[in-house]
């Protein structure tokens, strides 16, 4: 039978899916602002901290993303669920 999963999984799950949503309205932003210098700034640090994000979540729990735009260690981790879409 698996662990439950840490309290931590689901903070740093919770902090990942806030960054993308900011991420996902500033696109929409610039796509109608692009030469809005601020929002861009701002789309590139929480791009930064997006990018610093998944790599603490991924070395501690597993890969976010297939088709090679996460590691995967081993064995294969794909096949352990629960994914984050998941919880």
């Amino acid at each position: 039978m698996k662990q439950p999963l840490p309290p931590h999984y689901y903070t740093l799950l919770e902090e990942l899916q806030a960054i993308d949503f900011v991420l996902v309205e500033l696109t929409l932003y610039l796509d109608t602002h692009p030469e809005d210098a601020q929002a861009l700034e701002q789309f590139n640090q929480c791009a930064q901290q997006r990018q610093l994000l998944a790599q603490r979540y991924e070395s501690e729990f597993g890969p976010l993303l297939q088709f090679g735009h996460s590691y995967s260690g081993y064995p294969w981790q794909w096949w352990e669920p629960p994914w984050p879409w998941q919880v």
